[in-house]
């Protein structure tokens, strides 16, 4: 983990990968918000091109609900995002945000403890993929 991810490489086309990454966040109680297919919103917005680039919103609901009632600052860190980028061709870099990364902004210590586990789920879940 660097920072504030969790990331592996994996060989897959970024369909598949996004298809790997739901399924594999789904087992850990994660469900996906959004979908931003940021290449593309770069290339409608602004005319650049960068590479395939696709964020989901992930969120273990029952976890943000027990967030939120300890902090509703966290509301502004929600949903958690999974990041996956095409480095080439059948070679996807997926970006999973550790949720203690997050809570830590927030400098609310019984928010980083509760983070905590949902960073294990996370960790799973990126083996998983």
């Amino acid at each position: 983990m660097n920072s504030i991810n969790f990331k592996r490489v994996i060989a897959a086309s970024l369909d598949e990968a996004v298809v790997r990454v739901t399924a594999a966040l789904a087992a850990q109680g994660f469900g996906i918000l959004t979908r931003i297919d940021m290449h593309s919103k770069i290339k409608e917005k602004i005319g650049k091109d960068i590479i395939p680039t696709v964020i989901l919103g992930a969120c273990n609901p029952t976890l943000a609900y027990e967030a939120y009632g300890m902090n509703s600052d966290v509301a502004g860190l929600l949903p958690c995002n999974a990041v996956l980028r095409e480095l080439a061709p059948g070679k996807i870099s997926v970006e999973l945000t550790a949720p203690s990364a997050m809570m830590r902004v927030l400098g609310d210590d019984k928010l980083v403890q509760l983070a905590a586990g949902a960073d294990q789920q996370v960790e799973l879940a990126l083996a998983w993929v």
